[in-house]
């Protein structure tokens, strides 16, 4: 798991050149004109997803891991809590992994709990287990997804 401000995303490129993708388009002036649904950034291999989002609280987020791709999540309004775990310490699957969606679910606990809001994203690889919308309240989000 990686937390940074949105506009210093490109400093990780040598992590996944995606990410430099996903931080051009976090910082582009329209950003909050975006209509909810996908928005290709570079076909399949990293594209956008924008959708208003509920708080499930941190009893309701469940923590979930993917395989083909890195999760960029990052607010336009309002704050997600977040529950993080090393995937090698999720031992409980609730869902096994499904191919077609690329995730999997687990029963475990999150072993801690970052809050983004405004111009901090966090970065989720595919041995990080996180837990989104575990806060309450309303959120605008954008998840970059990039392909591992």
């Amino acid at each position: 798991m990686l937390l940074s401000p949105v506009d210093r995303l490109h400093q990780f490129e040598q992590l996944h050149r995606g990410l430099a993708q996903a931080g051009r388009f976090l910082t582009r002036p329209d950003l909050n004109s975006l209509e909810e649904g996908r928005h290709t950034i570079d076909g399949d291999t990293v594209f956008a997803l924008v959708s208003m989002c509920e708080g499930k609280g941190r009893s309701g987020a469940r923590l979930e891991a993917h395989r083909r791709y890195i999760d960029v999540q990052y607010c336009l309004t309002g704050t997600d809590l977040i529950g993080y775990c090393p995937l090698a310490q999720c031992v409980t699957v609730a869902e096994a992994y499904d191919g077609e969606k690329d995730v999997a679910f687990f029963a475990d606990p999150a072993l801690e709990w970052v809050s983004i809001t405004g111009s901090t994203c966090a970065v989720f690889f595919p041995d990080d287990a996180h837990a989104p919308l575990g806060g309450e309240g309303t959120c605008r989000k954008i998840v970059v997804k990039i392909r591992v």
